[in-house]
């Protein structure tokens, strides 16, 4: 067995960033129009009226002031509001793959490594541009990387799957490093008209490298202790779209072909079930909980992270503790719990 470590990380963002009173104003806009042109239904009581939003109720429900995106005048755009992506030609990189290369090329470059160093690749996101070809076998093509790469969808949990799958391949002798790439557009399957949801996702593309600790060269590098993972079905969040889609007419163009949540029972379900597994798997490691500097959790939720930060503490975090910001610079370490 051969100890893995991450010794490369690169971060890809896109040009454009929406504030939470540009977001709102654009929702605003379509809720006052829609109610507008269906005044009468909305009196007889046929339709009920939308609500309007306010950038206070978003940082409430979620901490989120700002996000990145691919397109903005798109998801602006009342009359639209969904980001516009043209097709390329199949003789032109896939957005993904651009997205995730610049993301890997800063990874290998941080790590010391060429592309010849590496022997995988995985994507791993929660929404891939296309079954087939692989994302993955595209981003090693890209980047001159010889081997074997695969796509993997996990959703919001892609990332540390990816991770672990990364790890077990360099632990066993598979591959000397391993490329893990998430590049997401979640815009693109986020309902701009939905109050509840609408400014949940950005865009982003991050990238790890994972190699055997004996062969790393980067100045800086975290030795990976143990991975743990646990899923547990739940129809709270959902996202019907899928190439049936397409044999079921009556199904097409409704809400649930974008992304769905009960936001509430999602944040019962997660929280103790997310806090009672890292407090598990530090135990396995016999790493008590004071010495855990991080707990990068997911962005998504100013509110969840605060209480599963909590949970394992029994105490409120301090900011440095729970991070809830997408870019940070590290400090100096020799592991990462």
């Amino acid at each position: 067995m051969h100890k893995a470590v991450i010794s490369g990380t690169g971060l890809y963002t896109p040009p454009h960033s929406i504030s939470n009173d540009e977001l709102v104003a654009a929702f605003n806009a379509y809720v006052n129009r829609f109610n507008a042109e269906h005044a009468a239904a909305i009196e007889a009581g046929q339709v009920q009226a939308l609500a309007e939003s306010s950038a206070a109720f978003i940082e409430k429900a979620s901490g989120i002031q700002s996000r990145y995106v691919m397109d903005k005048a798109g998801i602006l755009d009342p009359e639209r509001m969904k980001p516009r992506l043209p097709e390329r030609s199949n003789d032109e990189p896939s957005i993904l793959c651009e997205m995730a290369v610049n993301a890997a090329r800063q990874a290998l470059q941080r790590a010391g490594r060429e592309p010849a160093d590496v022997d995988a690749v995985i994507v791993a996101c929660s929404n891939l541009q296309r079954p087939y070809p692989a994302i993955a076998i595209e981003v090693q093509q890209a980047l001159g990387i010889q081997g074997f790469a695969f796509d993997m969808n996990v959703a919001c949990s892609s990332a540390t799957f990816g991770i672990q799958a990364a790890a077990n391949a360099v632990q066993l002798g598979q591959a000397r490093a391993v490329l893990v790439v998430s590049p997401e557009i979640c815009t693109g399957h986020l309902n701009f008209r939905d109050r509840d949801s609408h400014f949940i996702f950005g865009d982003a593309a991050t990238a790890v490298l994972v190699e055997r600790e004996s062969l790393a060269q980067g100045a800086q590098r975290f030795e990976i202790l143990g991975t743990k993972l646990l899923t547990q079905f739940s129809n709270n969040i959902r996202n019907n779209f899928g190439f049936l889609n397409r044999a079921g007419e009556e199904g097409q163009g409704q809400p649930d072909k974008l992304f769905v949540q009960e936001g509430r029972k999602v944040f019962r379900e997660v929280c103790p079930m997310v806090a009672e597994l890292i407090a598990q798997h530090l135990a396995e490691l016999d790493v008590p909980v004071a010495q855990v500097q991080r707990f990068w959790l997911h962005q998504a939720n100013l509110s969840m992270n605060q209480l599963i930060a909590k949970k394992l503490l029994g105490r409120d975090p301090e900011p440095q503790e729970a991070p809830v910001i997408s870019i940070a610079t590290p400090t100096p370490a020799r592991r990462a719990r």
